[in-house]
């Protein structure tokens, strides 16, 4: 299994047309095209599953810079998460003071 990376996306694409250019290629096990938590309104990009690696770098190779609804794609294999997540705010609590007279 495969995870690929597909950047630069129309607000417009929809798991289908994804599905669809990358079948192209071989099976796609699954496309998750990614949605802001609060709005749900699409951020852009998305993960593309492909069950064959070949195939999936087949797509990654003629996909990347090629456009889809005017967009050119940023295709490549999908990073791994870091370890202990990440991406979130960090919460230092520390108020915000500093400098302005409070002691520390």
């Amino acid at each position: 299994m495969t995870n690929i990376f597909v950047g630069n996306l129309s607000y417009q694409t929809t798991q289908e047309d994804l599905q669809s250019v990358f079948a192209t290629y071989g099976s796609v096990e699954r496309v998750s095209i990614v949605t802001d938590r609060d709005t749900g309104q699409a951020r852009g990009f998305a993960f593309v599953e492909m069950t064959e690696s070949q195939a999936a770098q087949a797509a990654i190779a003629q996909l990347n810079g090629s456009e889809l609804h005017g967009r050119a794609l940023n295709v490549n294999e999908a990073r791994p998460k870091p370890a202990g997540g990440g991406g979130g705010r960090r919460n230092d609590s520390g108020g915000g003071n500093r400098g302005r007279g409070s002691r520390w």
